[in-house]
């Protein structure tokens, strides 16, 4: 039985959640869609683009270039494709960019560690496969649990409103519809109970302010990109590169473009995140971070310096410790993302800065932070709002499914959320444990407690209910995650 016949939100009675919109088709979408279902929910997910698999699926097209810099989200454009004399080819990478996938992509968390329970991988499958195989499991777990025949394709979510008299949120999506070269948008506002917001980190690209980083893209745009704009090392091989940033993909790149000859730095910043020395090719040389790019006005209109022709970039590079690096062919911006909800409106404030966010705010300036979730998953003002997804530096298809989990308890009212004024104290209490350079949503390592804490609180509810009690990560799964730990290889983000 439910413990109340209203969902039970904080410091206030709820109806029922019969209906939920889940905001995305990769691996926290998928998970979130099937357990809802299994718990009775109807469910709508909307996927801006053609196919379920999120960040795992390979598209040969790219993304716009961001800004350089590009330090804070965008105002969103939801008319950008009512533009005259766009093509359907433009329109569908307006309203569904390519992710940042790239042709050799495999996972970098073993297998072992990165499942749902679900589905368990097929028999015989490695600890680390291709992107292909890993976007099949997800299309997988969607076919076999009802969410493929839910889910509403090239729509994206443009807003998500709730005055404080409503009793559901309001959502306002537009649909592109293509046929050879002619397109048409149909927008629809839907009601719901409840919204997931499982949309991911990997959409808009953090480009730093770095002292002449966009003179040099400017004077030598197909030499300067963004990490999510690289497909196969081909362009790179046999040249001198420069990489900023020491995340996955800069491990990834540097691996492919060290095996095809190339020459490569690694500019990076000192921090206890970084986490893949030990794993670069011997060849790769660490450098400091960058302080100045450095244009060789004498040579800078040489066309030898553009497009993909020969030549190496006219100018130097200023590092922090004060060398410098020259005959550079390409630069590979590999800093990251910027975590952004444009469909939550005034809940994203980018001109706020980090320690001032109040109760309600979401995104402030650092980019990086979602405020006010209770356990990463909550949000607290009004829980009806769910992220999943938001963890990081963890084994995500496996955390992921557990919150995913525990939301569906939540939201089909066998589990109730702490009052609101708890979990507004232990939200305060954790921020105020936050230092500088920390990342607040990254559990390195910190994954074991806190699957314990929620399995604590979910299940005293579900006992008192005479429900079955829910059950964490497998014996197997316990096994790999000790081994990582006496590895001392924290789990990253893919």
């Amino acid at each position: 039985m439910r413990l109340a016949d209203d969902f039970q939100g904080p410091e206030a009675s709820r109806t029922p959640i019969k209906n939920v919109a889940v905001i995305g088709a990769g691996i926290s979408g998928v998970v979130s869609a099937a357990h809802l279902i299994k718990e009775g929910i109807e469910v709508t997910v909307f996927e801006r683009t053609g196919t379920i698999g999120g960040v795992w699926c390979y598209d040969e097209r790219v993304d716009r270039e961001p800004s350089f810099p590009n330090v804070y989200p965008p105002a969103p454009d939801w008319t950008d494709v009512e533009k005259e004399g766009l093509r359907a080819a433009e329109a569908l990478i307006l309203h569904g960019p390519p992710g940042p996938c790239y042709a050799g992509l495999k996972n970098n968390v073993p297998t072992t560690l990165m499942k749902s329970n679900l589905l368990p991988w097929p028999e015989g499958t490695e600890e680390f496969i291709d992107q292909g195989r890993i976007v099949q499991y997800l299309q997988d777990i969607a076919r076999l649990h009802h969410v493929t025949e839910n889910v509403h394709f090239h729509t994206r979510v443009e807003s998500i409103t709730k005055a404080a008299s409503d009793a559901q949120w309001s959502v306002k999506t537009s649909t592109l519809r293509v046929e050879n070269d002619a397109f048409s948008v149909l927008r629809n506002v839907e009601s719901f109970d409840a919204v997931v917001v499982a949309s991911g980190h990997y959409h808009i690209p953090f480009v730093p302010d770095i002292p002449g980083l966009s003179t040099w893209k400017d004077r030598f745009p197909d030499r300067v990109m963004h990490s999510k704009n690289y497909r196969t090392p081909d362009p790179f091989r046999g040249k001198t590169v420069l990489l900023i940033g020491a995340g996955a993909s800069s491990l990834d790149i540097a691996r492919e473009v060290d095996a095809l000859g190339g020459k490569i730095y690694q500019s990076r910043r000192e921090s206890k995140y970084d986490l893949i020395a030990k794993r670069l090719p011997e060849a790769v040389e660490r450098v400091a971070m960058v302080a100045k790019f450095i244009v060789d006005e004498a040579d800078a209109s040489d066309p030898v310096c553009n497009g993909t022709d020969t030549g190496a970039i006219p100018g130097k590079i200023l590092l922090e410790d004060e060398t410098t690096l020259e005959h550079i062919d390409y630069v590979v911006i590999g800093t990251g993302y910027i975590t952004s909800y444009p469909f939550l409106g005034e809940l994203e404030q980018p001109s706020v800065a980090w320690e001032d966010a109040d109760e309600r705010v979401l995104i402030t300036a650092d980019g990086y932070t979602t405020h006010n979730l209770h356990k990463d998953v909550f949000y607290i003002p009004d829980p009806t709002l769910v992220f999943i997804g938001v963890s990081q530096l963890v084994s995500t298809f496996s955390l992921f499914d557990f919150q995913a989990r525990v939301m569906a308890k939540v939201l089909a009212g066998y589990v109730r959320l702490p009052a609101e004024s708890v979990m507004k104290a232990e939200q305060k209490e954790r921020k105020a444990r936050y230092q500088p350079g920390d990342r607040f949503h990254a559990l390195l390592l910190g994954e074991e407690p806190y699957i314990a804490e929620l399995l604590t609180w979910a299940n005293a509810d579900l006992t008192e209910a005479g429900l079955a009690p829910m059950v964490g990560m497998d014996a197997k799964w316990l096994a790999a995650y000790e081994n990582f730990r006496g590895q001392r290889i924290p789990l990253t983000k893919q």
